[in-house]
């Protein structure tokens, strides 16, 4: 399970990308496809067409890190469908890790979570 602080947020490309990228040619994908800066320290993730390879990109003040995942068997499935429209998703680190692990959650239901109270 990924450790992150819920600071980050965890961006996902909805569409296939070319991983034949590197750093900088994920990074204009970030600012194209995500429309975010990928100077800002989150996460993002870019899966290929055959949807058995994914690579991470973040930034940790000093550099970019890349991190890259091969399915041996079976398929990414992303937990949730993009909006109409939508360019990328958002995900929990929980979601990412289970995502990485080729495990399909679409048929998956949240239980509802504790509230604090509000005054």
């Amino acid at each position: 399970m990924l450790s992150l602080p819920p600071t980050v947020k965890i961006y996902v490309a909805a569409g296939a990308v070319d991983l034949r990228k590197g750093f900088d040619g994920l990074s204009a994908v970030t600012r194209q496809v995500i429309g975010e800066d990928p100077l800002s320290g989150h996460l993002f993730c870019f899966i290929n067409r055959r949807r058995d390879r994914a690579k991470i990109l973040v930034w940790d003040r000093s550099g970019f890190w890349l991190l890259y995942k091969r399915l041996e068997q079976g398929r990414l499935h992303l937990p949730k469908e993009p909006a109409p429209g939508a360019r990328h998703i958002e995900l929990e680190a929980s979601e990412l890790s289970l995502l990485l692990e080729g495990i399909d959650l679409r048929g998956a239901r949240r239980r509802p979570r504790w509230q604090p109270l509000t005054s």
